[in-house]
This record gives structure tokens, C-alpha cells and sequence, in this order.
């Protein structure tokens, strides 16, 4: 048995090879002659047949549209579709997800001073630090898995060393200040994530949304209660009790 197609609006089935005449069955209206071409690349046959008849107009040629794998051992294998505006930001955002990291490591120093004392905010500052620096670490993952190369850049820490402050203490001052990079960040994981789309990169604007946009949004929103607890609390005596829920 063999059957033919042609590329028409019509399409026609020719089923041979039986005792009887030929027959063909019409689909659609009305019958339209199969006329194989010569470039035709595909044929189908039933052994029973000596016949081979191709199959034409066909819409996914893979062989004709699969991408050349690069031949060059610099050039990533795995590379496909990433911009290398999507690259710079995504390097850049390693580089902020490690200063935000810094400064938090250098809160924690502080505020496990003996002459500080607040064990809470030293562990919830050591544990901020780490978490923004595995953020740094899956954004190369990232980085590598899209075929692209992780350049990592300087970090700089502000002049500020010291944290304490006359009029709010040093617990509310550390807290808005983490308030403060907390927002920042969320805006420069949004602009990131603006890059993405710009460049049609949805696969981006999908890890983006479900592996940061919301903790981001989680973590403002916690920080913003402690600032606002360590408003009502004052200093002194207040802080030293609101430290001990956070050990």
C-alpha cells in the first residue's frame, strides 16, 4: 500500500495494490492530482509496493534548520537565545547580590561586639549575609547553565563602619539601613528582569519572577515590621528584649 501528499488545500489519499482496480478516495471537495517532487527529502513506502511516492510540502525540515554546534572550545555549547545584554546584567546583579552580602556580614561584625551585645541581630545579620551570598552563587549557575560567562567585579564598602546613631540607636539605624538595600536590591532585580523581556528572553523572566520577585517582596516586608516594632520600643532596655526573639 502506498499513499501520496501533495501541498494543496486539497489533500488526496491513492490506495493501490489490491485485487480489484485502483481506487482513490477524496478528502475535503474535490480531487486534486499528487504530483511528488523531484526535491522531495522524505518517502514513505509499504513493503507489499515497489512503488515509492514522497511525501511533499513538509513544514519542519529539522536538518535544514538545526543550529551549527560551535567548533571553538571558548564558545559555550549550550548557548541559545541569550542576549548579551541579558549576560552584562546578569553579572552585575552578582556583583549587587555580594555588596548587599558585605555590608550585611559587616552588620553582624558589629553587633556581636562584646561592648554591642544584641546576639539576635548579629545572627539574623550572619544569616542575611549568607543568604544573599547563595543568591550571588545561583545567579552564576544561572550564568553557566545559559552559556554565558561569569565576570565578577569589585565590591566596595561604604565608608560607614560604625553603626550607631545618637537619635535612633544603633538596632533601628542597622534595621532601616537593611530596609534600605532590601528595596534596593528588589529594584535592580526588576530592571534585570525588564533587560530579560526587552530582549524576548522569557526563560529569564521566568527564573527571575519564580526564584527572586517574591522573596524579595517577602524579605521588605519583614524587615519593614522590625523597623517598626523598633520604633515603638525605643532604645535601651526595649532592644535589648526585642534582640532575644530573634536568637
Amino acid at each position: 500500500m502506498a499513499f501520496s501528499m501533495c501541498k494543496s488545500t486539497h489533500a488526496c489519499i491513492r490506495v493501490g495494490n489490491f485485487k480489484g482496480p485502483s481506487r482513490q478516495v477524496k478528502a475535503l471537495t474535490a480531487p486534486v492530482a499528487c504530483r511528488p517532487r523531484a526535491s522531495a527529502r522524505l518517502t514513505v513506502r509499504a513493503s507489499e509496493t515497489k512503488e515509492s511516492t514522497a511525501i511533499t510540502g513538509m513544514v519542519f525540515d529539522p536538518m535544514g534548520e538545526m543550529e551549527a554546534i560551535p567548533s571553538a572550545v571558548e564558545e559555550s555549547y549550550a548557548r541559545q537565545h541569550y542576549h548579551p545584554s541579558c549576560e552584562a546584567a546578569m553579572n552585575d546583579q552578582i556583583n549587587i547580590e555580594y555588596n548587599v552580602s558585605y555590608i550585611y556580614h559587616a552588620l553582624f561584625a558589629y553587633f556581636d561586639r562584646d561592648n554591642v551585645a544584641l546576639p539576635g541581630l548579629a545572627k539574623y545579620f550572619k544569616e542575611s549575609s549568607v543568604e544573599e551570598r547563595e543568591h550571588a552563587e545561583m545567579m552564576m549557575e544561572y550564568q553557566n547553565m545559559r552559556g554565558g560567562k561569569v565576570k565578577l567585579q569589585s565590591i566596595i564598602m561604604p565608608e560607614l563602619q560604625e553603626f550607631g546613631n545618637d537619635d535612633k540607636g544603633d538596632a533601628l539605624y542597622a534595621m532601616e539601613l537593611a530596609l534600605s538595600l532590601e528595596k534596593l536590591n528588589n529594584e535592580k532585580l526588576l530592571a534585570l528582569h525588564k533587560i530579560a523581556e526587552d530582549c524576548d528572553d522569557p526563560q529569564m523572566t521566568d527564573y527571575i519572577e519564580g526564584t527572586f520577585l517574591s522573596d524579595q517582596v517577602e524579605a521588605i516586608n519583614k524587615v519593614s515590621h522590625f523597623v517598626s516594632q523598633l520604633r515603638r520600643v525605643g532604645a535601651g532596655h526595649g532592644v535589648y528584649h526585642w534582640d532575644s526573639q530573634l536568637v
